[in-house]
């Protein structure tokens, strides 16, 4: 018998029995479903949760707090050793000032964060700018894309106060010089300014509700500042920058076997992969199970197929049909099931992750309100084709191992009682 020949053979018997294969279909159907729908939560918390971090983080960065020792500074000569690192790209230090920031523009004023670094690190470390362009200067500086709307005049700051709307500084900031003023945070020292002109601005964050308030300056100010405020030089720190992800790792392990505590973006992701990887691996397991209970229904329907045919399979035996033979149709019978219901699952599974993405989020952003839902962004279902190939191999095969026993039953129907059956 040829393989077009089996084919119209088994649609002729599912034809027979539709209400009965249409059901059995519907089990397998509903059971892979409930599978790839349920696992998908997995995959799209996974997502989101990782987007988040990579999102709020440099994915190249490594942070170096300290030495393992922990009385021990890091020195410019082990700093220089960190750039000889293969991958290094970039290593940064930061410093902050001991005291209170204020930048001023004719009646304009606002608090700001000065941040003391090499600025051609920083550039090397990915720092964009949105306009203008890097110091060449020590009086020049970068700041912040939100570095114009923390300017206020005492009428629009007591105006935001009241309405919760602010001006800031109109036009551009670009060559703007202002005055930086610093005030201790001890001692009784007289607040001390300098003057700055802006050389650049920085990108906006990724995040809208990140506010960058920044006045990037050089390093090199750093002693100016501690002589003339009385304070002490501030602990930098240090953060190394990889040229990819994939060298990420290899660089945090460099720098632990010389002596540094490190953290990076995959420290953290590795431990969260490690938790979804059980909480996903779990969900398929769970999902299997609704996958083994349709598989009950498959059972049932080959069984009676079996008895139903008995004669048909009498006949097919006496004019020479192998047992091998009757034992693959039924399972090609049972294979076509779980086929048909594995399709329609995936069609219904991505039907029902859309709705899930669309509906929930608008949900849980009606109930935490307009404000607090600011910036929300959350997959709820995420189906890879990873998990719909896993999906189809479980139901699939399940319904051909269900389909097993009762094809195997079929090769066993001894002929002779066979052609007795009536019809």
């Amino acid at each position: 018998m040829q393989f077009k020949d089996q084919v119209d053979f088994i649609r002729q018997h599912m034809k027979r029995n539709k209400l009965r294969v249409a059901t059995t279909i519907l089990a397998a159907m509903m059971g892979c479903a409930f599978l790839i729908v349920l696992a998908s939560v997995g995959f799209g918390l996974h997502k989101t949760i990782t987007d988040d971090v990579l999102d709020n983080r440099k994915v190249t960065e490594i942070e170096v707090p300290s030495k393992v020792e922990a009385d021990e500074k890091i020195t410019p000569a082990e700093v220089q050793a960190m750039r000889n690192i293969p991958h290094v790209e970039a290593v940064v230090e930061r410093s902050g000032v001991a005291a209170e920031a204020v930048a001023k523009i004719g009646a304009r004023s606002g608090y700001v964060n000065p941040i003391l670094s090499d600025l051609k690190e920083e550039q090397k470390a990915g720092l964009a700018l949105s306009e203008g362009a890097m110091p060449k200067k020590a009086e020049e500086v970068v700041v912040g894309y939100h570095f114009a709307k923390a300017l206020l005049t005492d009428e629009e700051r007591e105006a935001s106060e009241e309405q919760q709307s602010e001006n800031g500084f109109a036009g551009s900031l670009i060559g703007q010089t202002f005055e930086l003023e610093l005030t201790p945070y001890e001692g009784e020292a007289e607040p001390v300014s300098w003057s700055f002109t802006v050389a650049g601005v920085l990108k906006e964050p990724a995040k809208d509700w990140m506010s960058d308030g920044s006045v990037y300056l050089d390093d090199s100010w750093a002693a100016a500042f501690n002589e003339k405020l009385g304070t002490d030089e501030e602990s930098k720190s240090i953060s190394v920058y990889a040229d990819g992800l994939q060298s990420v790792g290899g660089i945090s392990e460099a720098l632990k076997d010389d002596g540094y505590y490190v953290y990076s973006v995959t420290e953290e992701l590795g431990s969260m992969n490690m938790f979804f990887t059980a909480l996903k691996a779990g969900l398929i397991f769970v999902g299997t199970i609704a996958v083994l209970i349709a598989s009950i229904g498959i059972f049932n329907t080959m069984t009676m197929a079996v008895t139903e045919r008995t004669r048909e399979i009498g006949v097919m035996k006496a004019i020479g049909a192998q047992p091998k033979l009757i034992q693959k149709l039924f399972l090609m019978e049972s294979a076509a099931i779980g086929i048909i219901g594995t399709g329609i699952a995936v069609v219904l599974s991505y039907a029902i992750s859309m709705l899930a993405n669309w509906l929930v989020p608008i949900i849980i952003k009606s109930s935490l309100g307009e404000q607090d839902s600011e910036g929300f962004d959350m997959v709820i279902s995420l189906i890879p084709w990873q998990l719909v190939v896993i999906a189809s191999i479980i139901s699939i095969g399940v319904a051909m191992v269900s389909g097993w026993r009762p094809a195997r039953k079929a090769t066993q129907i001894d002929v002779i009682q066979a052609l007795r059956q009536e019809l």
